[in-house]
This record gives structure tokens, C-alpha cells and sequence, in this order.
């Protein structure tokens, strides 16, 4: 028998209309992933407990109903460990509204607070080497439209190193073009950021911006209708020019490349040509540098140039020896 009946709807739209938008802002990628958590955990509670959405009360979404629901999307669902990390910290954030809001419910939001994040593999990110971007980025036809603008987007991602979210909604405004050409991006947690732009992005976009002019759309990289690229569009664009890529770089036949992985690429090449850490981690708009060592663990390139420094095992260490400049002088004398 249920301890509590407590109803789920009125609580779950507390927490989406007065806690995610009035009280804590919540940008709109934190208000979309939150809603697809609990559209899928109210489909799962339907499917495995025969429970409507609407008939459903907190006490239906229990622990052992949640363990399952997370265990359904790694096993059932092949979602990655980071994933369902994601979808219980908006299962616990709604729980912590709960104990606020039902003083019923305290024991059992503490309950659900109580579960796990579950620990990840940590893997070493995959970057490209200088010669594969520079072979991906002349690989789009410059003859077609659509050649043009995947040009200009691989230039302006390698150049920003900006998630595709930022970029499949960057506007023309947002591009400054003068003596500093720059990009205004607007990021994850309402971050803004400014990245400043090579020449040759700089001339390929304002050449681009002015074959755009006479449309419609305010987008800097829209599809073919008009319409703002989704992050599929940009992957399959991806996928399109390393296929036409290949066949002059064929190291790029044998890997996986989404784009996400030029985001990689831009951060190991700016760590390769000697850049700050805290100054990659304000290019790529990370909340802290912890987030950005992750380049110097998998740059080898850096690695190998600390190694050159260390002499190898076995090895007699040369004895330092001061020189002494005025001696050295006398004995020209």
C-alpha cells in the first residue's frame, strides 16, 4: 500500500513553468532535456506499471521504479553512462522541489536524492591532425550552394571551436567584421562569449553573408529551405565531406568524426601552438579549466615535447658548470 498519493501533475508543472522558467531561468537546452527526461519516465511507468500519466502520483515513482527506468535506458535504450547521469540530475532536481513543496513526500525525495551518479570510463578525446582538417575543409564543391555553405561552416567551426548547438542558431548579426573580426556566441548557461576570427574565415563569411543577402532568413548557416540546420543536418553535411576528404587524406577513412570532434580538433591545436589553458577554456565557454585538461591529457604532441626535456633511464645526467665570463675574458688576454 502506498504511503502517499500525492498527484505527479500539478507538482511536475510547478517545476517546469515556476522553478526551471521564473525562478532559477533555466535556458531553453535545460528546460528541453528536462521535459524529454520525464516524457520518457512517464512512458516507461505506463509501459511497465500500466500507469497513465495523468493518474500518476509521487509515490508511483519510487526508487526501485527509478533504478529500472535508468537501467531501461542504458540496456534497452543504449544510452551512454553520461546520459543517464543526465536524466537522474533532472529526476533530482525535481525531487528537491518536491521536498519543498509536499513536506509529505521529505522521506521519500530523500530516498531518490539518495541515488548514485554512476561513474564513467573517462576516454581520451580523439582530435584530428592539421593535415586532415585542412583536407576536410577544401573538400565541399565550391561550385554548389550547398558547397559554399559547408565551407564556410567548417571554417567557422574549426575557427570557434563552437558546439553545433551554437552554431546551427548563429545569426549574421553575430558576426563583426573589421580591423577584429570576432563572433558573438551565445552558450550553454546563457554564457556569451567572443572569439575572434581569422582572416581567411573572416573574407569566406562576408563573401557567404553577401550570397545570402537576398533571402529571408537571418541565419548565418541555414539549409536548403531557409530553415535553421538541425544537429543531424550538420552531422550528415560532416559525413559528406569526409567522404569526399578521404580519398586525399586517407587517415580520415578509418575514423569516427562528428562535430563535436572539430570542437576537440581547434582546442588540441591552440594547446599545440602554445595557448593558455584558462584562455582555451574561455574559447570553448567551459564553466571551469578542469573541463579543459582533459586536452593536455590527450595531447601526445605535448607529452612528447616534457619527455625530450627528461633524460632517458640508464643515461648519465651532464654535471652543471657555471661559467665564469671573467676568466673566460682573461684568458684572451
Amino acid at each position: 500500500m502506498k504511503s502517499h498519493t500525492t498527484p505527479l501533475g500539478p507538482l511536475l508543472q510547478s517545476f517546469f513553468v515556476e522553478y526551471l522558467c521564473t525562478q532559477k531561468r533555466a535556458s531553453p537546452q535545460t528546460i528541453a532535456s528536462y521535459r524529454d527526461t520525464f516524457r520518457l519516465l512517464l512512458e516507461f511507468l505506463r509501459d511497465t506499471h500500466g500507469i497513465e500519466p495523468a493518474a500518476a502520483g509521487i509515490a508511483d515513482l519510487d526508487v526501485p521504479v527509478l533504478l529500472a527506468f535508468l537501467d531501461h535506458l542504458e540496456h534497452t535504450r543504449h544510452n551512454a553512462i553520461r546520459s543517464r547521469n543526465l536524466r537522474l540530475a533532472a529526476i533530482r532536481s525535481f525531487f528537491r522541489l518536491v521536498a519543498l513543496r509536499d513536506p509529505a513526500s521529505i522521506h521519500h525525495a530523500a530516498r531518490v536524492l539518495a541515488i548514485p551518479v554512476k561513474r564513467a570510463d573517462r576516454h581520451v578525446v580523439k582530435a584530428l591532425s592539421r593535415a586532415e582538417m585542412d583536407a576536410m575543409v577544401a573538400a565541399p564543391e565550391l561550385g554548389h550552394w550547398s558547397g559554399r555553405r559547408d565551407h564556410a561552416l567548417l571554417l567557422t567551426l574549426y575557427n570557434s571551436g563552437a558546439r553545433v548547438s551554437e552554431l546551427t542558431a548563429l545569426e549574421q548579426s553575430q558576426c563583426r567584421f573589421g580591423a577584429q573580426s570576432f563572433l558573438q556566441l551565445h552558450g550553454k548557461g546563457r554564457k556569451e562569449r567572443t572569439i575572434p576570427l581569422w582572416t581567411t574565415t573572416a573574407r569566406t563569411l562576408q563573401v557567404w553573408f553577401r550570397e545570402l543577402s537576398g533571402g529571408q532568413t537571418r541565419l548565418a548557416f541555414p539549409s536548403a529551405r531557409g530553415r535553421k540546420l538541425t544537429r543531424y543536418g550538420v552531422d550528415y553535411i560532416l559525413q559528406q565531406v569526409v567522404g569526399r576528404a578521404a580519398p586525399t587524406c586517407p587517415s580520415l577513412r578509418d575514423k569516427h568524426i562528428t562535430p563535436h570532434t572539430l570542437r576537440h580538433t581547434t582546442a588540441t591545436h591552440l594547446l599545440q601552438s602554445g595557448v593558455d589553458l584558462a584562455v582555451i577554456a574561455l574559447w570553448l565557454g567551459h564553466e571551469s579549466t578542469e573541463t579543459t585538461h582533459m586536452y593536455l591529457e590527450a595531447d601526445l604532441a605535448t607529452k612528447e615535447h616534457a619527455l625530450q626535456k627528461l633524460a632517458p633511464a640508464g643515461m648519465e645526467v651532464p654535471r652543471f658548470r657555471a661559467k665564469d665570463d671573467v676568466l673566460a675574458f682573461l684568458a684572451t688576454l
